[in-house]
């Protein structure tokens, strides 16, 4: 585990792979230093009733500010977000959130990614389909650690590609001739909106969850094993799922009593081949 400060914060729930404190994320966090890298996803405005959770700006002001001081340097925070839309408008939370990481706290914005769902809610009848979230990937300075994930490549060049410059020119470059294999790009498609497995039913009894393969492939992306993974705002636990799944420690914070039962259910069962 992490070096930690304890001042009478006794977990929920522990094991040799997670814990779980049950209180204000605001006050937890100030009892937690030497974290490597935080993989969560924040209330949404007000999408979803997420019991005893009163999240608002001046809220998300003050985790942020702690959780800056909670990152080890040169580590990085995965924020899963995204805006409701209200009086016909999306209310920009999720930029006003990571401008407020990179202006006030002096975070980097690493990646803005996208995260695509197949599972979608019903549209409304004057917009398209909202089909995806952002991922904010975002760094106390350059990352460390990168393990980038690697898809097939399904034509290969036999001629270099080109890119233009600033000054207008076209110049040939050498990305991914002859390659098997390349950088997988920064919107990451998921199956959504349905159960695979015992730990899912357990997880859906949590009003808004992200797919484990989503939690994954950032931890995947971002730490090495052996590192402790944080999620502030830990809901069904699934970052600390992942977590053990991939042999790395983990830490879950939750305001909600209901949502750390969901949570300690989900690490005491075997891992999962990944």
């Amino acid at each position: 585990m992490p070096e930690q400060i304890v001042n009478d914060l006794n977990p929920y729930y522990q094991d040799d792979w997670a814990t779980i404190y049950h209180g204000d994320n605001r006050e937890v966090l100030k009892e937690i230093r030497g974290i490597d890298l935080a993989v969560t996803s924040p209330p949404y405005d007000a999408l979803r009733d997420y019991g005893g959770c009163d999240w608002n700006m001046k809220v998300f002001y003050e985790v942020a500010t702690e959780l800056t001081k909670t990152i080890k340097a040169h580590r990085v925070c995965v924020w899963v977000v995204n805006d409701s839309v209200v009086d016909g408008s999306e209310t920009g939370a999720s930029w006003k959130q990571a401008l407020f990481f990179k202006d006030a706290l002096g975070w980097n914005i690493h990646d803005t990614m996208i995260y695509q769902k197949t599972g979608i809610p019903f549209p409304e009848q004057n917009r398209y389909n909202q089909e995806w979230e952002y991922c904010f990937i975002l760094s106390k300075g350059k990352p460390i650690v990168f393990n980038p994930i690697k898809i097939k490549t399904t034509h290969k060049r036999s001629t270099p590609a080109a890119t233009r410059q600033k000054d207008g020119s076209i110049k040939a470059t050498k990305y991914e001739t002859g390659k098997d294999e390349r950088l997988k790009g920064n919107v990451w498609r998921y199956n959504t909106g349905y159960m695979r497995s015992s730990d899912d039913a357990v997880a859906f009894d949590h009003p808004a969850i992200f797919p484990d393969a989503l939690a994954k492939d950032h931890i995947t992306s971002w730490s090495n094993k052996g590192d402790t993974i944080l999620d502030p705002c830990m809901g069904s636990g699934t970052t600390l799922r992942a977590a053990k799944d991939l042999n790395r420690k983990s830490i879950g914070i939750e305001i909600e009593e209901s949502y750390c039962e969901i949570a300690a259910k989900r690490p005491q069962q075997e891992v999962f081949d990944y």
